[in-house]
């Protein structure tokens, strides 16, 4: 089998290509990466020793995948994962359209000419922020934790976390729209023409190695900046800190990869899973800090309660349907996932200038 990785040399994708690589009997991978992001250059060589093909291209640009050999599988995992792109001051709005929309048509068209299955690694921020900004909390154990009378009386909300039942109707930023349209255009095209399409709605992805920016890794961010001394913030809120979501490490994707290439078919509906920590891997950055203070010592953070658009009190993902589905659960516990990440951080002291220079 031959499993072309979008995004490839980013934190997510060459987490998966080292994964597959390493196996006894791999199969065929060819990688492909625009190396916009600081930091993924780093990964480049890495990929090529373990035998990934790379090829360098834009994906918005549909010619730069005519190039691209033919392969049985495409796992997309390029995107501008923030969800402030666009909107923030920085970013272009039509970039983020262009990179995680267009990108994914351009996809889709190989696939159609290939005949490729695809894995699309979509997003939790596809659920409507309204609903879940207005979620009444509490505060327990340094954390926001939705008030009991709350649970259940949502569709789609349990004590489990948000289920793939949860509304997506807009506002979900325009991040959450592109990676939403996405999907839903990942389904027509596996409808037409009959090709494979699986969906993985992923919470925060974690682990050694991630890019050290707060919109594309902020467990890995905190933690660097921790050891490093750098100014660290609590924003929104009650600037305290309270805010959860639950974490996943990338390598745990691969077992439910395995079970999706080898899926007969299945109904549309059945094609869309969150995958997560869930609440056992549910952190606020207070108790990440509290975490931080006993690893490396105790620090300040300052605090900034004004509000910043799309933050969510409490965000944790229910994956019981990847459960039912796939037999699937996280297998990297939230301990050793945070572990990792500071043991990558004292052996790599100028990864925070390396992969997020300002």
């Amino acid at each position: 089998m031959r499993i072309l990785i979008s995004g490839a040399c980013g934190f997510v994708g060459s987490t998966l290509a080292r994964e597959l690589a390493q196996r006894p009997r791999p199969p065929e991978l060819v990688g492909f990466d625009n190396f916009v992001r600081p930091g993924s250059e780093m990964n480049r060589a890495e990929l090529r020793k373990l035998g990934v093909k790379l090829f360098h291209g834009d994906l918005r640009l549909a010619s730069d995948l005519e190039t691209l050999p033919p392969c049985d599988w495409v796992i997309d995992a390029a995107a501008n994962p923030s969800v402030l792109a666009g909107v923030d001051g920085r970013t272009s709005s039509r970039q983020v359209v262009e990179h995680n929309l267009v990108g994914t048509v351009n996809l889709l068209e190989y696939c159609k000419l290939h005949r490729a299955g695809l894995v699309l690694l979509s997003t939790s921020r596809v659920y409507s922020i309204a609903p879940l900004a207005r979620l009444p909390v509490t505060i327990a154990d340094r954390a926001f934790r939705p008030n009991l009378p709350v649970i259940g009386s949502m569709p789609g909300l349990s004590a489990a976390g948000v289920s793939e039942a949860f509304p997506t109707a807009a506002p979900v930023s325009l991040y959450g729209a592109t990676k939403l349209a996405s999907e839903a255009l990942a389904l027509e095209y596996g409808e037409a023409f009959n090709l494979p399409v699986f969906i993985n709605r992923c919470g925060v992805l974690a682990g050694a190695g991630q890019f050290g920016r707060p919109d594309q890794g902020i467990f890995a961010f905190w933690i660097n900046r921790w050891l490093r001394d750098r100014p660290l913030e609590y924003i929104g809120f009650d600037g305290q800190g309270h805010q959860v979501r639950d974490c996943l490490h990338p390598r745990d994707l691969v077992p439910l990869l395995d079970r999706q290439f080898a899926a007969p078919g299945l109904p549309s509906g059945d094609r869309i899973c969150n995958v997560g920590g869930g609440v056992a891997s549910a952190y606020s950055l207070r108790q990440l800090s509290d975490w931080c203070a006993g690893r490396f010592g105790p620090r300040s953070v300052t605090a900034a309660t004004a509000p910043r658009a799309f933050d969510l009190p409490w965000m944790v993902l229910d994956a019981g349907q990847a459960q039912r589905l796939w037999q699937w659960r996280p297998q990297t516990p939230v301990a050793a996932i945070l572990d990792e990440i500071a043991v990558h951080a004292q052996g790599h002291p100028d990864w925070l200038d390396v992969s997020a220079p300002l």
